[in-house]
């Protein structure tokens, strides 16, 4: 049986660690390295960094800064923010990345992922869909950071990302995100229900009970959480031996 995967979420603003509550109100959550390392001695499953301006400044990820945590951690780590073409993918690849995280410029060009997935694997190119929900069991799509809506529907877009190859989906929840209340499990459901790709579920984790409800209410493979983590409330290894005794299958 395949294992859950349990992934700190590291968003990134001028070099810091930072956390907000439906992408608004950001506070400063600590430096990256050290965060990113502190994760990583917790045994965490895999790392994301995102850079939550890029896409709205409309500059690149910080190479940098993606090479100095990829040389002091030893997990899988995504990157996202800022991608535009396959040359800044390869850029971020290079510094240390396993994966990359694309979401603004894929909905833009959706040939986008098709390019990415075929000239570096489908395992590399991970579709991130951060979406608000509209009315009963419908979501729209949102890009720049959450700033600008799209008119799309989250359902349909994850499986034209299925489609075109991207080999996962990071599926984030605008009305959940940083609430604490728990990861919405209909936006979840109604994702994985319709895509065979892995689906990493982000947004509201605050309880321990959060973790299993979205593992054993949908389909999803993974739970990415951010607030929970940087800020003490819980460990890695506290979540992990949770789900154990719930009978959810992890690697501790």
């Amino acid at each position: 049986m395949l294992t859950r995967r349990i992934i700190p979420c590291l968003d990134i603003k001028d070099n810091r660690v930072v956390k907000g509550v439906k992408f608004l109100g950001l506070r400063d959550a600590g430096d990256p390295v050290e965060v990113a390392k502190a994760y990583d001695q917790q045994e965490a499953d895999e790392l994301v960094f995102l850079d939550i301006t890029a896409s709205f400044q409309k500059r690149k990820t910080l190479v940098e800064l993606v090479e100095e945590i990829a040389k002091n951690i030893f997990m899988p780590f995504t990157v996202g923010g800022g991608i535009s073409d396959i040359s800044d993918i390869r850029n971020l690849l290079n510094a240390g990345a396993e994966k990359v995280s694309i979401n603004t410029a894929a909905v833009k060009c959706p040939d986008l992922v098709a390019r990415a997935a075929r000239r570096f694997g489908s395992q590399c190119i991970v579709a991130a869909i951060d979406a608000k929900a509209t009315g009963a069991r419908q979501w729209e799509v949102y890009i720049n950071g959450g700033r600008t809506p799209t008119g799309q529907d989250a359902v349909e877009w994850a499986k034209q990302a299925a489609n075109l190859g991207a080999g996962e989906i990071l599926l984030t929840s605008m009305d959940y995100d940083g609430t604490k209340d728990g990861y919405d499990i209909a936006l979840t459901k109604a994702i994985t229900d319709v895509v065979s790709i892995p689906v990493i579920a982000s947004g509201g984790a605050g309880k321990l009970e959060h973790f299993s409800d979205a593992f054993l209410k949908t389909n999803c493979d993974a739970c990415l959480a951010a607030s929970i983590f940087h800020y003490e409330e819980y460990t890695v290894k506290q979540v992990k031996e949770y789900l154990k005794e719930k009978g959810v299958p992890v690697r501790l």
